[in-house]
């Protein structure tokens, strides 16, 4: 048992390097920073959203009022040690994210955009299977998928 249990998490592994490796860094580093709050983890969700800021600064200027909206957004989670506070910015940095990615190809593998019914607010996953980023285990699997954007 304990062996498939051992397995199961190195595939599932695996399956979470090859989506983010599929993706842009500036993604990559928004699912890092969601898997973070999943886990409650304010340090890491802190050092993801300045990752995802410096990913930012990279990326081409044709969405400048996006990116701003979007640097802000990441700038309050990398201030904070709050957890609470951190999943308030995120739902508003999710907004933007989704508008980036319906107009920007992010990813060579779908984008799921999920929605949390407690908070009434989206969020968007490399997977279908859900992983509240605001509620972590606490509501883990609260949730659905609302749209599947593809590649």
């Amino acid at each position: 048992m304990k062996q498939i249990i051992i397995l199961s998490v190195l595939l599932l592994t695996l399956f979470v390097a090859q989506a983010q490796k599929n993706a842009t860094p500036l993604l990559t580093a928004y699912y890092e920073m969601k898997d973070a709050l999943v886990a409650a983890d304010a340090a890491t969700a802190a050092a993801k959203a300045t990752e995802f800021n410096k990913q930012l600064a990279s990326t081409p200027k044709a969405k400048e009022a996006l990116q701003v909206k979007l640097s802000a957004d990441a700038e309050k989670i990398a201030g904070s040690k709050d957890v609470a506070k951190q999943r308030d910015a995120f739902a508003t940095l999710s907004a933007n994210m989704l508008v980036l990615a319906k107009t920007e190809k992010l990813s060579a593998d779908p984008i799921y955009q999920q929605y949390c019914p407690m908070k009434k607010t989206y969020w968007l996953s490399y997977e279908p299977a859900i992983k509240n980023p605001y509620y972590g285990k606490m509501m883990l699997t609260c949730g659905s998928v609302t749209e599947t954007i593809k590649p």
